[in-house]
């Protein structure tokens, strides 16, 4: 079969590699659908955390189930995708019910080879049904899933102000979620046809630009002079993390979706006072996935507003690089697998 290989940081190589065997306890698909996610861009560049090179890409998915063993209620030849965190089931995350930041995951694309390629097994347990959805609707389950669990670590409740930071793929499904949640939802970011793209695509009720000087004035304009409770970043940058600590109520909770190599610096003065919580947010859960695909089905959230671009899967290598450019416009980039 066809894979595609990032070798080093900048460069992809087209080879062929034995199609997978079935065996126990796994499953095998036929990838039909590959979304490129910013831990794709950032592997190609070379700024992806917990990663190796020569390394297949490729975590947002979505194709059809040719064999499995071990998958109860499943068929061969229905649609799916799949949990792209395989966990080890037995330490104290999994134990604790959240096999999403396992100490021992494993992370399809990342810590194992993904997608790019025609044929993937997979842990069975990891399969997802597809609910009648199609492979594109399907491949942008996880970047919304991811989003979901963001929103749900802050437990959002309804009518209080969520500020969020970065309308990249990751943001937008969080503001949708956050609005979901029954959130009035904020973005900021630094990219002004992204944040007309939350204005027109996803009917964002507050956009604002983090280079504007005046951003801590009119988040208190917006929020009464209270700030916003929630705070959710999804850039993965380091100074945006550090700014978005003066951006917080009292008593606001702050949790990172982002990842970034640094490490994060604040006032603890100014923490302590606003009796502020900090969390992390890894990855998703089965119980998201869930989420997002029943918001899917009754219209909450439309999966076609975020692709912006689409290639098959022989021109990936070429067209690549073009994604890490700002200026094309791409907001979700969908590969077609024949």
């Amino acid at each position: 079969m066809k894979t595609l290989v990032c070798t080093t940081p900048g460069q992809f190589e087209y080879t062929q590699g034995e199609r997978p065997t079935l065996t126990k306890g796994n499953a095998i698909i036929k990838i039909k659908r590959i979304g490129i996610c910013g831990t794709d861009l950032h592997a190609y560049e070379g700024t992806q955390p917990y990663f190796e090179y020569p390394r297949i890409l490729g975590h947002e998915l979505a194709g059809e189930l040719v064999e499995v063993d071990g998958a109860e209620g499943f068929a061969i030849g229905e649609a799916v995708t799949f949990i792209p965190y395989f966990n080890c089931g037995t330490c104290i995350a999994c134990r604790s019910g959240k096999p999403n930041c396992c100490t021992a995951i494993k992370v399809c694309g990342v810590h194992t080879h993904g997608g790019m390629v025609e044929y993937l097994s997979v842990p069975a347990y990891a399969l997802v049904h597809g609910e009648g959805l199609s492979f594109d609707e399907l491949a942008l389950v996880e970047p919304l899933a991811v989003g979901a669990h963001g929103v749900r670590r802050a437990g959002v409740q309804p009518g209080e102000f969520v500020l969020v930071i970065g309308a990249g793929p990751i943001g937008l499904g969080t503001m949708e979620f956050a609005r979901i949640a029954g959130g009035k939802v904020i973005a900021l970011d630094i990219n002004a046809a992204r944040l007309q793209f939350c204005q027109d695509k996803l009917q964002i009720p507050y956009t604002l630009n983090a280079l504007d000087p005046d951003v801590t004035e009119k988040l208190a304009e917006i929020t009464n002079g209270d700030m916003p409770t929630v705070v959710i970043d999804a850039t993965g940058n380091q100074k945006a993390i550090n700014n978005a600590f003066k951006y917080m109520a009292h008593g606001a909770r702050f949790v990172l979706i982002g990842l970034q190599k640094g490490e994060i610096s604040f006032s603890h003065p100014e923490f302590h006072k606003r009796e502020a919580t900090l969390m992390s947010s890894r990855n998703a859960t089965r119980q998201d996935f869930e989420f997002v695909i029943a918001s899917m089905k009754k219209g909450l959230v439309n999966p076609a507003t975020y692709i912006t671009h689409r290639v098959l899967f022989n021109q990936v290598k070429t067209e690549f690089e073009s994604w890490l450019n700002p200026t094309t416009g791409v907001i979700k980039a969908m590969v077609e697998v024949e």
